[in-house]
């Protein structure tokens, strides 16, 4: 029951309460961002799909720590809910400054991502850890779009989606080392197909 109440507590706190990182925001270059009504458009679409990135990880990893039946296991994703709270914090500062919201749909978006990450979870340790690596694997190729479509005067917004970046390869790193396994590429595609739904729909709404 306690770990229950937890898991409401940690779901309410991330789609309701202002996020809190216990790292500073990635450094901006001294140059000013300067950017026309468009590119703050587009770079508030692109950082609220970013959100919603973080939205899921928080689902997915808090799933994820309830499934296993290892402390140690449950401790290393219980770790990495922490530092992807950074981001979700990042992310959201940034929103503001931009003028933007998040998404609309965030309690959906948690909800579906939760119940990833617990039949994952269900399935085993190492289907887990793969599941970890595969969609790690598939944020870092998404954030590099993201540089490549980011306004290059957008320098905060770049500076924290490389941050962000480089922490979701060390997830995946991690999640190798401790023991995942290779997914089916069947199952891989059905995760790049949901994840094309939710970044598409999130870029507007």
């Amino acid at each position: 029951m306690d770990r229950l109440i937890g898991i409401a507590d940690a779901a309410l706190r991330t789609l309701f309460a202002p996020p809190r990182a216990t790292r500073p925001c990635p450094v901006v270059p001294a140059d000013q961002t300067a950017l026309t009504p468009q590119q703050r458009q587009e770079a508030g679409a692109l950082m609220r799909v970013n959100h919603v990135g973080e939205i899921c990880a928080q689902a997915l990893y808090t799933a994820q720590a309830l499934a296993t039946p290892n402390p140690a296991l449950r401790a290393q994703f219980e770790a990495a809910a922490r530092e992807e709270t950074d981001h979700l914090a990042w992310t959201n500062e940034r929103l503001q400054d931009l003028g933007d919201r998040p998404s609309l749909l965030n309690p959906l978006w948690y909800a579906g991502a939760f119940a990833l990450g617990l039949v994952a979870g269900r399935l085993g340790d190492r289907v887990s850890l793969g599941f970890v690596v595969e969609t790690e694997r598939q944020v870092e190729a998404h954030l590099q779009s993201h540089l490549e479509r980011l306004p290059v005067a957008d320098h905060a917004s770049r500076a924290i989606v490389a941050q962000m970046k480089q922490d979701e390869a060390e997830h995946a790193v991690e999640a190798l080392a401790a023991g995942a396994a290779e997914l089916p590429e069947a199952a891989k595609g059905l995760m790049r197909a949901a994840a094309k739904v939710m970044t598409t729909t999130a870029h507007y709404i």
